[in-house]
């Protein structure tokens, strides 16, 4: 009771009441025990049925509660002032009579008072007088709607959010029946409607609908989509204007809450990887913090009489500015995701959806529910690009500063990890594949053997450059380099996987994050550089593959050549490549020679390769556009280009190279093929230069050739004939000094001094096992280059090489292709034209001894031409005295001053043709061709070509 009832109790006490009175009061009292049993009984069924509405959604029990204290604070603990108290009593007994009893249990528990405030606290009512009570069908009015709303909470079925909401949304309050809807607004003061107002906007902050306020109609929270993009809310009539207004600018931080609840369950899903997952991580903590906050003004609202709405609004104040960027950020990260696309823009782009789900498949993305657009899950990198933008664009505001560093912080600690073992283990472990590393597995280094376009090395570790957070994209080349290196020493078991790197940025806060990365470069760099320079003896290994392939010295391959001369005449379809192997193994270990001495001579193999030079590089020109600048890639096995006929042994024959890892990083499949190149270019120059030389024996020694004939004719053909052949062995000779001493070894020396280089760098760093590196000390040689720069140093060696040799134009390959084949058809036809030029010779075609012959030569010369055959038809033409005999022999002489003025006019053409192409690729191109051009301009000194400037003649 409060104080102001005593008074009438000590009253009553000094005035008894008579016996009538006491008789009435009697027969009161015992009508009162009558109604006051009946009462407890439906009260007691009302209980049960409404803690059954109350266990499926709290709200109700809490609109029971409002309606049982008409709407004050006084019945939920909280006490008006003693003046206003006695009114409010009169006035719950006249309007409300059958929910007091299940205010006191749905409403917050009756705090525990200090003593002097349980001296204060009301007494528990007085059973009703009997014209109060209700008639008997009254519960049974009430009751039978409720049983016809029975809300049920239900799992949610599982998703690969752990920590997702497991709970079945409430039903909405439209749904409830109309007794258990609350009294309108307008029938209430102005102080109950502040009370009932802040009451609802408590449950409203969680995500709670309250009695006057409610979803709006548009809103289904059964929809994702909606959940995502927050509720919207709608004030019941009735409710006073300020109250309105103030109460509409709050309910945005209930629409952020209920919203970022929803994007914590969904971005906390397993595709959508680690970062989002700490970033969810730390957003559900600061909504820990909110609903923390919401439980204290809870505590504010029942237990403080000056709590009002104006109060609670300052409160939340930074709370609501907090979720508001919180919400920002997030509207964002699932703008990019398509979760908030409409349905009608993914309709618009429905015709290239297909085209979309396969980019997003050959990329390796995922597919998942709400973004079956084919966008690529915004993940990784990044989010962390977008907390760091929105971060610069809110610097201005240190509470959204403070807030985002904070989720930045969280947020690349997953990601920071994964760098971090990246750059000290060389390992990745990224299942959610948000790294900016990508590794594909399929690629392995035992297949480097048939990689002739460094897959291991160029596609195996490779950069998404998408999804390269900001603060990486300055050193995302260093990341990537800084891996790949330290994961070929970790395969070859120079690098502790065990070992923990200490002292290491966690998170993308720490300034110390550039230097990690710099130093763990640094230090991979080193490693694999000693590795491959001191352990696996990389200027060793190049060395000998230039004694191999471009034949310095050549002493051990000429002889190679003499003893597999029979078989390399072969076709190449009938030469036995096991006898060549077993010939080369036998001249790489004869005593005396230098390659003897080389530890890697048991790594080089014979192989036959039908396809011509000239045909492959034609391919390989074509394809790549080496013209324009670009590398030159050769082609793989698997390509077909058609093989050549006519190929033999000496035009088929190549070297191989077994290289074991990780010198095959580089001395790659790809670099092997352009040695095969050169070597293959420099053995048909070796070879047409011994078929020449040769033909030069056969000029020298032979007796046709030597015997001065009396016939003036032929005496000026055979001049013609050797005048070619010096042309031509001027030609190839040049050539081939041309392509040894100006251009392969030039450029070997330069490539050696770079290694030098980097040999001499190698000890200027000292690291320390697991940790970072340490400065090196003042005076020391700062290393400076690196093992990619190393490759690419051996690759431009040896593309240079290529191009200066001619091997990269396509035009400049189709003439020295005919020069060539000119050549070849000279020298082949050597044996053709000696018997052609005795069939021609007056002095030799008869049985008589000419006179410009001594005996022993004639003698000399009559054995050699028994043993020919030609004995029988010198014969008959010695016999044949008539003129038709001299006829035949002037025919001869002619049709021989034709075949040759055809080679001549042939070489010339197209060796003026060379001349002029060089010149002209010498002054836009490579001016080492210049020399080439000066050297190979006196083989056509004194023709009619010399000086050849008509471009249609130049055509080819």
């Amino acid at each position: 009771m409060s104080s102001g009832a005593r008074p009438v109790a000590h009253a009553d006490a000094r005035n008894p009441p008579s016996a009538a009175e006491r008789a009435s009061g009697a027969s009161r009292s015992r009508m009162s025990a009558t109604d006051a049993t009946n009462r407890n009984r439906m009260e007691r069924e009302r209980e049960r049925a409404s803690a059954a509405a109350a266990a499926a959604d709290p709200r109700y029990g809490a609109a029971a509660a409002a309606a049982s204290t008409s709407h004050k604070r006084s019945a939920s603990g909280n006490p008006r002032p003693t003046s206003r108290m006695v009114d409010e009593r009169r006035t719950e007994k006249v309007q409300v009579t059958t929910r007091e009893t299940l205010v006191a249990r749905t409403r917050s528990p009756v705090r525990r008072a200090a003593p002097e405030e349980r001296s204060r606290q009301p007494e528990p009512p007085k059973p009703r007088p009997p014209e109060m009570r209700r008639e008997p069908s009254r519960p049974l009015e009430i009751e039978k709607p409720l049983a016809t709303w029975e809300p049920v909470a239900a799992l949610l079925p599982h998703t690969t959010a752990p920590l997702a909401s497991r709970i079945s949304i409430p039903p909405l309050a439209s749904t409830a029946p109309h007794t258990l809807q609350p009294k309108p607004l307008h029938e209430l003061s102005l102080d109950a409607q502040e009370a009932v107002i802040l009451e609802d906007l408590l449950f409203v902050f969680m995500g709670f609908e309250g009695q006057y306020i409610r979803f709006a109609k548009g809103y289904n929270p059964y929809e994702e989509r909606d959940r995502l993009a927050g509720p919207t809310w709608r004030i019941l009539p009735g409710l006073d204007p300020s109250l309105q207004d103030l109460t509409q600018s709050m309910l945005r931080m209930a629409t952020h809450y209920s919203a970022l609840e929803t994007f914590v369950d969904v971005q906390s899903r397993e595709e959508f990887g680690s970062v989002n997952h700490a970033l969810c991580a730390s957003i559900r903590k600061l909504l820990h913090e909110y609903l923390v906050m919401i439980a204290q003004l809870e505590t504010q609202f029942l237990t403080n009489d000056s709590f009002t709405l104006h109060v609670l609004n300052v409160h939340i104040l930074p709370t609501s500015h907090m979720l508001h960027q919180i919400y920002a950020l997030a509207h964002e990260l699932l703008k990019r995701n398509a979760l908030l696309d409409d349905e009608t823009d993914e309709s618009s782009d429905s015709a290239d959806d297909f085209d979309h789900i396969l980019e997003q498949l050959r990329e390796g993305g995922d597919l998942v529910p709400g973004n079956m657009t084919g966008k690529k899950i915004c993940k990784g990198g990044v989010v962390l690009g977008l907390i760091t933008k929105r971060l610069e664009s809110m610097s201005g505001d240190p509470a959204a500063r403070t807030l985002l560093t904070s989720l930045l912080r969280d947020a690349s600690r997953p990601y920071m990890a994964m760098l971090n073992e990246w750059l000290h283990h060389g390992g990745i472990n990224d299942p959610h594949s948000e790294f900016l590393v990508k590794e594909q597995r399929s690629i392995r280094r035992e297949r480097l053997e048939q990689d002739y376009t460094d897959e291991y090395w160029e596609r195996r570790y490779t950069i998404r450059d998408h999804d390269v957070p900001p603060q990486l994209e300055g050193v995302k080349d260093k990341v990537l380099l800084a891996g790949k290196y330290l994961n070929v020493v970790r395969e070859c078991g120079g690098v502790d996987v065990s070992l923990q790197v200490k002292d290491v940025p966690i998170s993308f806060d720490d300034n110390r994050f550039l230097d990690n990365v710099n130093n763990a470069y640094a230090h991979a760099n080193e490693s694999l550089m000693q590795l491959l320079l001191t352990t696996h003896a990389l200027p060793a290994r190049l060395r000998s593959l230039k004694h191999y392939f471009f034949l310095d010295p050549s002493d051990y391959f000429s002889y190679f050549l003499e003893l597999g001369t029979s078989e390399l005449r072969k076709p190449v379809k009938s030469v036995n490549t096991g006898k060549l192997q077993s010939l080369l193994d036998l001249v790489l270990r004869q005593p005396g020679s230098i390659v003897s001495l080389d530890p890697f001579k048991e790594d080089v193999k014979v192989e036959m390769n039908e396809i011509t030079l000239t045909k492959s590089l034609q391919r390989v020109v074509n394809i790549t556009g080496i013209e324009q600048g670009e590398s030159l890639q050769p082609l793989s096995s698997n390509q077909p280009v058609d093989s050549d006929k006519n190929a033999s042994g000496f035009t088929s024959l190549q070297l191989d190279y077994a290289v074991p890892f990780p010198v095959s990083l580089v001395i790659s499949r790809k670099t092997v093929w352009r040695y095969q190149a050169l070597f293959r270019y420099l053995l048909s120059l070796r070879y047409l230069e011994s078929q020449l030389s040769t033909t030069w024996q056969t000029h020298t020694r032979g007796f046709v050739w030597a015997h001065t004939s009396s016939s003036r004719n032929l005496e000026i053909w055979k001049r013609r004939v050797w005048t070619l052949r010096a042309r031509m062995l001027v030609f190839v000779q040049q050539l081939l000094y041309f392509c040894t001493a100006e251009v392969i070894e030039p450029n070997w020396q330069s490539l050696m001094a770079r290694l030098r280089e980097k040999e001499a760098g190698q000890d200027s760093t000292v690291f320390s096992p697991g940790a970072s590196a340490v400065p090196p000390k003042p005076g020391a040689k700062v290393l400076t280059r690196t093992v990619d720069e190393l490759m690419q140093d051996h690759v431009d060696f040896l593309d240079t090489c290529l191009k200066e040799c001619m091997l990269t134009n396509s035009k400049l390959l189709r003439i020295h292709s005919k020069l060539m084949q000119t050549c070849t058809i000279f020298a082949t036809y050597t044996n053709w034209l000696s018997r052609e030029l005795e069939k021609a010779d007056p002095d030799l075609s008869g049985t008589t001894k000419p006179p410009t012959m001594t005996d022993d030569q004639w003698r000399q010369f009559q054995a050699v031409r028994s043993q020919k055959g030609t004995s029988a038809d010198s014969s008959a033409l010695g016999t044949d005295k008539d003129g038709d005999s001299k006829k035949d022999e002037a025919a001869r002489i002619v049709e021989l001053f034709d075949v040759i003025k055809k080679w001549e006019s042939n070489f010339s053409r197209h060796l003026q043709i060379l001349l002029d192409a060089l010149n002209h690729y010498a002054a836009t191109e490579t001016v080492v061709l210049l020399s080439l051009c000066a050297r190979l301009s006196t083989a056509n000194q004194g023709t009619e070509y010399a000086g050849l400037r008509n471009d249609e003649d130049g055509a080819v």
